[in-house]
């Protein structure tokens, strides 16, 4: 199964709580920290909710 690597590359600040909720869920924290995930469509799901947000490449 391929892998993903999220980074978050714009702050969370003033966004909504669900948005919040989804990029804490993806285990980042901090703006440019790094994740790498599964490949699978919860995933992908929460990646396209957020897309603004964050960065995502294929490992």
């Amino acid at each position: 199964m391929a892998e993903l690597k999220v980074k978050l590359v714009k702050s969370i600040i003033g966004r909504k709580q669900d948005q919040i909720d989804t990029v804490k869920a993806l285990g980042l924290r901090k703006i440019r920290s790094e994740k790498i995930h599964k490949d699978t469509p919860n995933i992908r799901g929460m990646i396209n909710k957020v897309s603004h947000l964050v960065e995502v490449e294929e490992v």
